[in-house]
């Protein structure tokens, strides 16, 4: 029976090959979002699982016909060649901290049971300015991880210290740590408003977690793709909105360069 609580419905029991996980909820810019979305239609992914949380709004999102729909994060599977990947992007994150750690650890104990090693997240670097040529910035869970990244062109340069990862990108590292997953997260600069999407940061992004994927997907597509997804993006842009709004302010003169 389906409980109230964080909880992941399965709809495809599936075994997976050495599989990686991708990380790409909304946030700043909706990066991950765009990114894991097109990731999903352009390799025609298929759903095997949701995820479902007392923890994100007490709304329901309103489709074609009216129909009431719960807010939830989606499991998407695609077999490769070298490894199986899955994806997880969806309509929220947490609106309270306890939340996200209990989310992120249900997502990992499930990423463990199918199999994960290893974890990429994606997401946008706020700069607070127009960037006409964004750059990947990344962010490891261990040193020794710099060196098998930086090659795709990631910047992990002194020039963008990262402060704080906010939510489900920055957790998933750090929880995975502790159970030996390795972890990476990239980050488009982008402007930094939470509500505007930017399909070019979200391009950058793309171009690179394909390479470390070793797959190729058709980026002409990427304008159209994000306009099919705007209608959908923006019955959460006011949810994401909210829920950045309850995030604790951070102490007087601390740099907060990244959220979500």
């Amino acid at each position: 029976m389906f409980s109230l609580q964080t909880e992941i419905k399965i709809l495809e029991k599936v075994k997976l090959k050495n599989p990686v996980l991708i990380e790409g909820l909304p946030g700043i810019g909706n990066v991950g979002r765009v990114a894991a979305g097109y990731l999903v239609s352009e390799l025609k992914m298929k759903k095997f699982a949701e995820l479902y949380s007392n923890h994100f709004l007490p709304l329901v999102i309103l489709h074609d016909a009216s129909v009431a729909q719960l807010l939830k994060c989606e499991f998407y599977y695609y077999r490769s060649k070298s490894r199986d990947i899955i994806i997880l992007t969806g309509d929220t994150q947490s609106i309270s901290p306890e939340g996200h750690y209990e989310i992120c650890e249900k997502i990992l104990e499930f990423s463990e049971k199918l199999g994960v090693k290893e974890i990429i997240t994606l997401g946008g670097f706020a700069e607070g300015r127009q960037i006409d040529e964004p750059r990947v910035i990344g962010a490891v869970n261990d040193k020794s991880l710099i060196k098998k990244y930086e090659k795709y062109g990631i910047d992990f340069g002194k020039d963008h210290p990262v402060g704080t990862i906010v939510g489900a990108s920055g957790l998933l590292l750090g929880l995975g740590r502790l159970r030996g997953i390795d972890g990476a997260c990239l980050m488009g600069e982008t402007y930094g408003l939470p509500v505007m999407t930017d399909p070019k940061a979200a391009d950058r992004v793309i171009h690179v977690i394909t390479k470390i994927l070793g797959i190729k997907v058709d980026l002409s597509k990427l304008e159209k793709i994000i306009k099919e997804m705007e209608g959908k993006m923006k019955q959460t842009e006011k949810i994401h909105k909210r829920i950045l709004e309850q995030i604790p302010k951070q102490s007087k003169g601390e740099d907060v360069r990244y959220i979500g």
